[in-house]
């Protein structure tokens, strides 16, 4: 099994098999536009303008399921990621990436490569991991997706090569990416 069993509904709500990304490498992300890490839009956008002609690709998934910061329509969340940030990477219909409504595209990432832990430099690491903890003292555990632009890199053959929590750095992100483009 890869992505490419997988069918997701884009941002205007038609259907989309992930195979017409076959042979790309992808990156997975599910997103929020009322977040804290929503100024990434920057750098992920700048990041697939450089490598987009490398057969590199970003899909991007909303989800409302952390602390409510997407909590617009479809046409809302497309019309403020191309006026605020001007995004031209595919989006895609808002949906859940945990519990048992998880869309089963992301419970497969999920079972493909668990929570890793947040990047300790990041100013943001403290306040998730107190957060977090306060829910569910074991959250490190579970290999759930534990915020907004979590990130799933994907290789040529549909297979998930790397998970990237939001507090991880771009740099690192597109390191990985260039080793697999």
């Amino acid at each position: 099994m890869n992505i490419y069993d997988f069918t997701v509904k884009d941002i205007k709500d038609d259907e989309v098999s992930l195979e017409k990304y076959m042979g790309k490498v992808v990156l997975i992300i599910n997103s929020a536009t009322k977040c804290g890490f929503t100024p990434q839009y920057d750098e992920l956008q700048d990041l697939y303008e450089k490598h987009r002609n490398d057969d590199f690709i970003i899909l991007d998934f909303p989800c409302n399921q952390f602390g409510n910061q997407a909590p617009g329509s479809n046409e809302e969340i497309l019309s403020f990621c191309d006026a605020k940030f001007g995004i031209t990477f595919p989006m895609f219909s808002k949906i859940e990436v945990n519990g048992e409504n998880a869309h089963p595209l992301f419970q497969f990432l999920v079972s493909q490569k668990g929570f890793a832990g947040f990047d300790e430099g990041h100013g943001l690491t403290p306040v998730l991991k107190e957060m977090l903890s306060k829910a569910d003292p074991e959250y490190a555990k579970d290999p759930s997706i534990k915020w907004n632009f979590t990130k799933f890199l994907i290789d040529r053959s549909g297979n998930v090569a790397e998970r990237f929590e939001p507090t991880e750095p771009v740099y690192v992100i597109e390191d990985k990416i260039k080793e697999l483009i």
